[in-house]
């Protein structure tokens, strides 16, 4: 009997361990699922597109019932046409890991059927990460070619060019780890955003390639970008309008034209931008480095800004301000409008600036900067001989501590 007593009790623990195992295996199916865009037909190589099968891979990823999903993009090489990947998506995490290079299709004419203004887009998705250590190239240089900017006379420019990779109305994305490549216009894009995080990213164009901004960020809050390196033809970051709560950190800029808040305002609407904080940013050879820019014409608020801890090497503007955008660049005239620019701080500044005029605070009669901090500041020639100034107009300030060049502040 106490054999068999044993004996039942063992079958029981078997019978257990299988009900247990099975409830287990079936549960880790539920919160997870992983899928790969060769199982949807991509084919690796620069001459087959392969757009539609990362469509019907992405939309399998988003349509699954798990609660997390994974969307591989192995170590080859992808060719796509302009697409758009929508959510809203069932899983409550996504995660795109992009091992291989996506690559854009090399002629402007592959645009003829689509949107000129955008090649990958994510539209409405949340809980997505997107993740290297792959590459994004935009072969942009067809359409750097045919830019009205440096080709004005040529029949049939273009102003308009795709930007790489355009993240659209979505909430809490993580970006990393990627490295961008010679995007035909913009590399990234954010508009219409919640909880976005970009860091570890690598992105790179010519500095004479037209309108390459490295990151847009546009009508988003929350957002968080640091250590990443940028080399582009335009702002490095910019910051358009209605913009709350943006922290950028870490971020070695050049060439480019630095970091820069605007252009805002340009069709006479109410700006807002509040609580921006810029730091630890070092710029080689850039326009600009720490710069902030309105049209006449507009309207609201640009407070709240931190700009601190910038290492600059040969730029050309390391402090600007300029209130006085206008259609004709140098023949502004005086308007009763304008965006109020207060509570701004530049804090730990030091480097070399290429022209004499190391800082430029140039604001509105009608609506002056107000409450600028400048604190610990030393800017030195980048050339041997002339010493570098400042000049201010209109601009409200106070300094403390070592500002060199002195600071000229109305009282």
């Amino acid at each position: 009997m106490h054999l068999q007593g044993s004996y039942l009790f063992l079958v029981f623990l078997g019978i257990v361990y299988v009900i247990t195992a099975s409830s287990e295996h079936e549960h880790a199916n539920t919160t997870r699922a992983t899928f790969n865009v060769l199982d949807y037909g991509a084919v690796g190589g620069r001459h087959t597109d392969s757009a539609m099968a990362f469509w019907e891979a992405w939309n399998a990823t988003c349509s699954s019932e798990a609660e997390n999903s994974t969307l591989i993009i192995p170590r080859m090489r992808f060719l796509l046409s302009p697409i758009t990947f929508d959510g809203p998506c069932r899983p409550q995490r996504i995660k795109i890991l992009i091992l291989g290079r996506l690559l854009a299709p090399e002629s402007p004419e592959a645009w003829r059927d689509f949107d000129p203004g955008q090649w990958l887009a994510f539209r409405g998705v949340n809980g997505l990460e997107i993740a290297g250590p792959g590459t994004i190239n935009g072969r942009g240089s067809g359409w750097w070619n045919q830019s009205c900017r440096y080709h004005p006379k040529l029949e049939g420019c273009t102003t308009l060019a795709p930007t790489a990779l355009k993240v659209l109305s979505c909430k809490n994305i993580w970006l990393r780890d990627i490295h961008f490549i010679n995007s035909s216009q913009s590399h990234i894009l954010i508009e219409g955003c919640d909880g976005i995080k970009i860091e570890n990213l690598m992105i790179e164009a010519p500095g004479n390639s037209p309108n390459t901004d490295g990151i847009h960020i546009h009508a988003s809050h929350n957002v968080i970008i640091n250590n990443t390196i940028i080399a582009s033809g335009d702002d490095c970051i910019s910051i358009g309008d209605h913009i709350p709560n943006i922290a950028i950190s870490y971020i070695k800029c050049g060439p480019g034209h630095g970091i820069s808040i605007g252009s805002l305002g340009k069709s006479g609407n109410v700006v807002q931008v509040e609580n921006v904080h810029v730091s630890k940013v070092t710029l080689q050879g850039t326009t600009n480095g720490a710069r902030i820019k309105t049209w006449q014409v507009g309207q609201g608020n640009v407070r709240g800004v931190r700009f601190e801890d910038f290492f600059l090497d040969s730029v050309k503007n390391p402090i600007i301000i300029n209130q006085n955008y206008c259609k004709v660049r140098g023949a502004c005239e005086e308007l009763p409008t304008g965006v109020h620019i207060s509570d701004i701080s530049f804090k730990n500044f030091y480097g070399t600036s290429s022209t004499n005029i190391a800082i430029n605070l140039n604001c509105s009669l009608s609506v002056p900067c107000t409450e600028i901090l400048m604190k610990s500041i030393y800017l030195r020639s980048a050339i041997a001989a002339p010493n570098v100034t400042s000049s201010c107009r209109n601009a409200y300030g106070i300094a403390f501590g070592v500002v060199h060049p002195s600071p000229c502040f109305q009282i």
